[in-house]
């Protein structure tokens, strides 16, 4: 009786396991193609997204390890400055050095290990007031290619 049951049982895990292996090929949903970093025409809506973020409306009062993310998202974003300032006919230099310093700002607050800071002040205050500043500048730079372009 004994080797009846254990036979079922090495039958019936036999047969789970070929159900679940032809489940593993099946065809599912093939991902696209890799939609890369946003382009420059997605700049604006990124500094608007950036400039709603409470790291960036008061970084005096936040906790700067609650601000990776924003700085994250900030550093993502200065190759897309930088692009955008060489689109055009000639290199836009105001534009090419708010990146440098946006890019600057990041790299202190990365740099202060910030990420692990729990309390407002010091480097980290610092790190995140220039990030917001540095938005800002950049911001005015898009906004005025805009109106000019």
């Amino acid at each position: 009786m004994r080797d009846v049951r254990t036979r079922s049982s090495l039958v019936t895990l036999g047969v789970l396991a070929l159900v679940l292996t032809g489940c593993s090929h099946e065809a599912g949903p093939t991902p696209g193609p890799n939609p890369g970093t946003p382009g420059p025409d997605a700049l604006p809506i990124k500094l608007d997204a950036l400039s709603a973020d409470a790291c960036y409306r008061s970084p005096q009062t936040q906790l700067p390890s609650g601000c990776e993310k924003y700085v994250t998202e900030a550093g993502g974003t200065v190759g897309s400055v930088h692009q955008r300032a060489q689109a055009g006919k000639t290199v836009d230099r105001p534009l090419d050095a708010e990146a440098t310093a946006l890019d600057q700002a990041v790299n202190a607050f990365r740099g202060a290990g910030c990420t692990t800071v729990p309390s407002p002040g010091g480097a980290c205050t610092k790190a995140l007031t220039d990030i917001a500043t540095a938005i800002t500048a950049v911001k005015k730079q898009v906004d005025r290619q805009a109106t000019t372009g």
